[in-house]
């Protein structure tokens, strides 16, 4: 990519995030949250958010070195604290409506010999310190989004069989790719992708299944939705009535499982990236909802302190449908980020529901939810079961058995 061209496309990628991603208001408060190796795309977005007539903007720099020598170096009982300044300062921020948009990109082999009881012992400080800021995004009360960009670290990882040299351009060329960016005109292109995601959703929210029935070579799982349940897709409206889109790319319709009632064995198609851990060849089995086997090929033990964080992790709070052809899939590369291969692939999720799946939820304390049939946790992870042989029924309320997915695909 000539450099006059790379510098086009980055303008234009970081006018999409901020006029489509976040939908920065004037007036309104802007976080970035970037890796150092970003500065030139943040200090973009940077721009852009001004022009759009952001208040101010406020960027929280990141470096994963950092991160890895707090592991390697601090006191053993450390990893329990979390700053409540830092919780509360955040909090404050969504109180006042600001929007907040993460640059996330962990680097796969970040914490690799890393004591995993250590790791999970700082995310679950952090989630429960943050727990009412959490609620702001759960809920969509605010705009936030998570978008990509390279780093060296992980476009080693993701393009190992390319010369070093050529590995951070292969990656934005991927970037760019997959959110549209060489469109004449992003920010319509991406209007007209929400639009399709859209048709998706109202179709399954106007079959309103009972429940959904995955086989694959090594899955066949019967996953029961919730009355009242909703699919959502591309982005949504936050409290004050402003359209966002949460996750950049996105080609998935998500909704929430009913809490218990998820039954039988899942196998995973794509590693799992679990802060900065690599878990690969995941097996679950759930009764009543609850995990009550599994294992791994690689990084059992990360998956272990992941369904121990609390109750609510050892069940499912999200189904998501996306098409094997869907473009990310086309590239037929693994990213080793969940916010992408996610998108390459039908997914689950352990831990919290989102709120804004089910009929009046966002309104709902956690009691309320549970009853209703969705899950509540600290965490959210994603993990990857889709594939070209992934078979999918839906059964109607009143029992027939119809056609969803096949080898992958929609039939609907």
């Amino acid at each position: 990519m000539k450099d006059c061209d790379f510098a086009v496309m980055l303008e234009k990628y970081a006018e999409l995030v901020v006029k489509v991603g976040v939908n920065v208001q004037p007036g309104q408060v802007l976080m970035v949250h970037a890796p150092l190796e970003t500065a030139e795309l943040t200090q973009l977005i940077v721009g852009k958010a001004y022009e759009a007539g952001a208040k101010y903007v406020l960027v929280d720099w990141d470096d994963e070195a950092v991160t890895r020598i707090r592991y390697e170096k601090a006191p053993e009982d450390s990893f329990g604290y979390y700053p409540q300044w830092h919780a509360d300062m955040l909090e404050g921020f969504a109180e006042e409506g600001g929007a907040i948009l993460h640059i996330k990109v962990p680097d796969p082999e970040l914490l690799r010999g890393i004591d995993s009881a250590k790791v999970s012992t700082a995310v679950k400080a952090a989630a429960l310190a943050r727990r009412k800021y959490q609620n702001y995004t759960r809920n969509s009360r605010i705009s936030w989004s998570l978008i990509k960009a390279p780093t060296r670290a992980w476009a080693d990882k993701v393009f190992a069989d390319l010369p070093e040299e050529r590995r951070i351009e292969a990656m934005w060329e991927a970037v760019f790719q997959m959110n549209r960016v060489g469109s004449e005109d992003p920010v319509a292109a991406w209007r007209e992708h929400i639009s399709e995601l859209k048709v998706s959703q109202d179709r399954m929210n106007a079959k309103r299944y009972k429940s959904l029935h995955y086989r694959a070579p090594g899955t066949d799982l019967r996953v029961e939705l919730p009355e009242g349940h909703l699919w959502r897709g591309g982005g949504g409206e936050n409290a004050a009535g402003i359209y966002f889109v949460a996750n950049m790319p996105t080609e998935e319709i998500y909704t929430m499982p009913h809490r218990t009632g998820v039954n039988g064995t899942v196998t995973s198609t794509l590693p799992l990236n679990l802060n900065g851990r690599l878990v690969d060849g995941i097996t679950i089995t759930f009764t009543d909802g609850k995990v009550t086997a599994y294992d791994a090929e690689s990084g059992r033990e990360h998956l272990t302190t992941l369904l121990d964080t609390d109750e609510g992790a050892a069940y499912l709070g999200e189904v998501a449908l996306v098409p094997h052809d869907s473009p990310i899939s086309r590239l037929n590369r693994v990213f080793y980020n969940t916010g992408i291969d996610e998108n390459a692939s039908c997914h689950f999720a352990l831990g919290s529901a989102y709120p804004v799946n089910i009929e009046g939820g966002t309104s709902m304390t956690s009691e309320e939810l549970l009853a209703r049939g969705a899950n509540v946790s600290l965490t959210h992870v994603d993990f990857m079961v889709g594939s070209a042989e992934l078979d999918i029924d839906g059964e109607l309320e009143g029992g027939t058995i119809e056609p969803v997915f096949r080898q992958g695909n929609w039939v609907l």
